[in-house]
């Protein structure tokens, strides 16, 4: 009566799954039948099969009967086999479910560790961004960490003497500006040019401490 589950291929372990439910509900159908005979005989399962004097009644059809408490006996006993199986399997598809998406979350938490792992260091931090300035329409906010403003990187940065080079010989030219903002890279085109407020871009640029 016990059905193997195919563990290693998904698909093929639900389906067995849905085999045992038809089973059992196959066997349901089958005791369902069998106590309508009962019931049409007037005895139910356990009505007595002889008179009040000890004689086989012969009101009813007493092979039918027998037959029809002997199975269900026996279908009741492998409901309860089945029903264990079925119970046995959802266990076991919950655990795996529960394992994949554990996998599936190692998986990706591994994966954003990688990939900040490969990010090159932050040489410098935005400290603080002036409303309405280049800097703001160009997107940079506070805590943003500058690995990339124009030609200089963490390769060749110095010291903020190099990006404040580069802001002046770029005035009214596009740079580009790559920072690190909450764990991920994020690029910006700034523009130093002439506004409002003091400087070219209206931000303040702190150099990164040392590790």
């Amino acid at each position: 009566m016990k059905m193997t589950t195919n563990e290693n291929n998904p698909e093929t372990f639900m389906d067995d799954v849905k085999n045992l439910i038809k089973k059992k509900d196959d066997i349901e159908e089958q005791i369902k039948a069998y106590y309508d005979v009962l019931e049409d005989q007037g005895v139910g399962l356990d009505g007595p099969l002889v008179d009040a004097e000890g004689y086989p009644r012969a009101d009813v059809n007493l092979y039918q009967i027998r037959t029809a408490r002997h199975n269900i006996s026996c279908l009741q006993n492998d409901h309860k086999a089945i029903m264990l199986e079925i119970e046995d399997a959802l266990h076991r598809l919950h655990a795996r479910e529960k394992a994949k998406r554990q996998h599936d979350q190692t998986e990706a938490f591994e994966e954003a560790m990688e990939y900040q792992d490969t990010l090159p260091p932050a040489f410098a931090r935005v400290d603080a961004v002036t409303q309405g300035s280049p800097a703001s329409v160009a997107g940079l906010k506070v805590g943003d960490e500058v690995i990339e403003f124009g030609s200089v990187n963490t390769g060749n940065f110095q010291n903020l003497h190099n990006i404040a080079s580069v802001v002046q010989h770029s005035e009214g030219k596009p740079l580009r500006v790559t920072v690190v903002r909450g764990g991920q890279k994020a690029h910006v085109s700034l523009t130093p040019q002439r506004w409002s407020g003091q400087g070219l871009m209206g931000c303040k640029i702190v150099p990164m401490p040392p590790p």
